[in-house]
């Protein structure tokens, strides 16, 4: 698994262990002696390949976080830790003598691009923005896996929520004082999935053979994003009235960031339905109300 140390890695590894499975986690740095773990180096393009031989699964979570200010150097990273690292592990699977079956790698509902109020499926055509040409590169660098035979799935995460980390743990602070608010005129589309429903997901999408190709990792009832913080304030007992203004964002994130955070889309997760996944939490306020009364250490 790459990606191990991140919010959804380090959680997954967890579950994976706990259903007795062995996790091998691809590092940058050397493996520590008895540790679990293989060597890789995506900017370097290489990859301990002898270690993932007989690997049951490969799991590919890594990639530079999207939130910043997208200089041209950020952007590079956004852009190379996704496709330049799934690129290298793919055609690693596509050389062993003994591949693993399944590939599961992560992608993201930005994919789609801004939809507006448009329900999108993972038959949605791609957006035309750059996190869209950056997800449609990313999955396409899963292609030498699925050529050497290797059942293949992406991953289209929405915004995983956990008060551990993620957007909703960096939300939390200001919220609490009743600082919290709108981002733009509120009405863009919040797709969301709690961490619990995204590591039932991505299990389901290990077990499942007839998944294969784009899979939305969201939860089936996305909501505006208005409605998003209002829930949230109502669930602190908190006024959420304070909108963030475009030009404090403009001067703080840039132009491109700007329109990313005031873009959605309402995803809709119809491959795991028709497949018969059952979420814990389909509804936004009940999954807020359980992860903020969850005691520290859980997600």
């Amino acid at each position: 698994m790459s990606g191990a140390t991140g919010l959804i890695g380090s959680a997954l590894v967890q579950r994976l262990t706990h259903d007795g499975h062995e996790v091998l986690r691809l590092v940058r740095r050397s493996p520590r002696p008895g540790e679990r773990a293989a060597q890789w180096d995506p900017t370097r393009g290489t990859i301990d390949r002898n270690a993932l031989e007989g690997c049951e699964a490969v799991v590919n979570l890594a990639g530079e976080s999207v939130f910043g200010r997208w200089t041209a150097a950020k952007k590079q990273r956004i852009r190379e830790s996704r496709v330049a690292g799934t690129r290298l592990v793919s055609e690693a699977i596509a050389g062993l003598q003994r591949p693993p079956r399944v590939l599961l790698a992560a992608s993201a509902v930005g994919y789609y691009g801004d939809q507006g109020s448009a329900p999108v499926t993972e038959q949605s055509p791609a957006g035309h923005d750059f996190l869209a040409d950056v997800a449609r590169d990313w999955e396409a660098a899963t292609e030498p896996a699925a050529r050497a035979g290797v059942r293949v799935a992406n991953l289209r995460f929405a915004v995983v929520l956990s008060r551990l980390g993620g957007a909703l743990a960096t939300m939390l602070p200001a919220f609490r004082v009743g600082l919290g608010g709108r981002i733009g005129s509120g009405a863009q589309y919040f797709p969301w999935i709690a961490l619990d429903d995204a590591l039932d997901a991505i299990r389901y999408v290990l077990a499942t053979d007839s998944l294969s190709g784009p899979v939305n990792i969201s939860a089936p009832q996305a909501v505006t994003h208005l409605a998003f913080v209002r829930t949230l304030g109502r669930v602190l007992r908190r006024p959420a009235v304070l909108p963030v203004p475009h030009i404090a964002l403009w001067l703080a994130f840039g132009g491109e960031a700007t329109a990313f955070m005031e873009s959605g889309q309402r995803v809709v997760p119809a491959r795991l339905l028709a497949a018969g996944f059952r979420f814990r939490f389909a509804e936004l306020e009940p999954a807020l109300r359980e992860l903020l009364a969850a005691p520290r250490g859980a997600s």
